[in-house]
């Protein structure tokens, strides 16, 4: 039975945490964006357990999965899939719901909903259809793995999973190379090594990075090293579990004066092509390659 203005009332508002059971306030209608825990279910929260137990619906990835925290905390919400294959089926369901007056609540399979998955465009129909959105925070794999990776923690970019080709993978790698922040990204166990290794090209052997693996789980990992380091300890190892890899800002480099340049172009020039000479100059110096290979073509053009 639902009341009037949202929220279940019997057993569906109930949970249980610590086997005492306890019973959930009722909810404002809107779309709750819930995180659960990343692997240690010891890490929901109060907030997020009271949401899920008094929504009337919780929207998940997979039931499955969900079913195993809902069981846990003696929680009865009914669970509806909403993937992206069936996203645009379920959407009038979540939409209807609202517009019933009641309370739904978004989960993903583990962690903050919306980060690297297409949650985005219910959060977006939502608004638009002018019901509100509320965020209850907890677990994020990204922050886990920032928090205990000692690296630079100021300015952090969040690139998720990177394309699986490796054009464009490269490509990807190449954009983000110069950004002075520390990058996150989720990798696939078997694609670990193979990432690794591009990121020692791309990014220079020498940056620092982290490989953090398993977060919050019985057999979480942290390897720290430069991406050189841990491109050759991961080259041999199988790896399994859940993997975030950190990688720290470039090393801020003085840039060259006019002189300097010229001299570091000559040398390059005088036994390599004026493209090599240009990207080896620019790697070198971290100014722009483009003004780098217009100064090479002046100076080989000159003499």
């Amino acid at each position: 039975m639902t009341e009037p203005g949202g929220g279940q009332t019997g057993s569906k508002n109930h949970y249980s945490l610590s086997e005492h059971a306890f019973t959930a306030p009722n909810l404002e209608p809107a779309l709750y964006i819930v995180s659960t825990p990343i692997g240690n279910l010891g890490d929901i929260t109060v907030r997020a357990l009271e949401t899920l137990a008094a929504a009337s619906m919780i929207a998940c990835e997979d039931t499955r999965i969900t079913s195993t925290l809902t069981q846990k905390f003696g929680l009865k919400t009914p669970l509806l899939p909403y993937h992206e294959h069936n996203a645009d089926k379920q959407r009038p369901k979540i939409l209807g719901e609202l517009e019933s007056g009641n309370a739904v609540a978004l989960v993903s399979d583990a962690g903050t909903p919306l980060v690297s998955d297409p949650g985005y465009r219910l959060v977006r129909d939502v608004v638009a259809a002018g019901y509100k959105v509320f965020p209850i925070p907890g677990a994020s794999a990204p922050l886990a793995g920032l928090v205990a990776s000692g690296l630079p923690s100021d300015t952090v970019l969040f690139a998720g999973f990177l394309p699986q080709k490796g054009g464009p993978k490269t490509k990807r790698l190449e954009e983000l190379a110069k950004m002075p922040a520390t990058l996150i990204f989720f990798e696939s166990p078997h694609r670990t090594a193979a990432t690794l290794e591009l990121m020692a090209a791309v990014f220079g052997g020498t940056r620092e990075a982290v490989v953090a693996r398993e977060l919050t789980k019985r057999f979480e990992t942290f390897e720290r090293g430069t991406l050189a380091d841990l491109s050759d300890r991961f080259a041999d190892q199988t790896v399994k579990g859940e993997i975030v890899i950190l990688v720290g800002p470039p090393e801020e480099k003085p840039e060259a004066d006019a002189e300097d340049l010229d001299t570091l172009l000559r040398e390059a020039l005088s036994d390599m092509p004026v493209s090599a000479a240009a990207k080896q100059v620019s790697k070198a110096t971290g100014l722009d390659r483009s003004e780098v290979y217009k100064r090479a073509l002046e100076l080989k053009a000159g003499g």
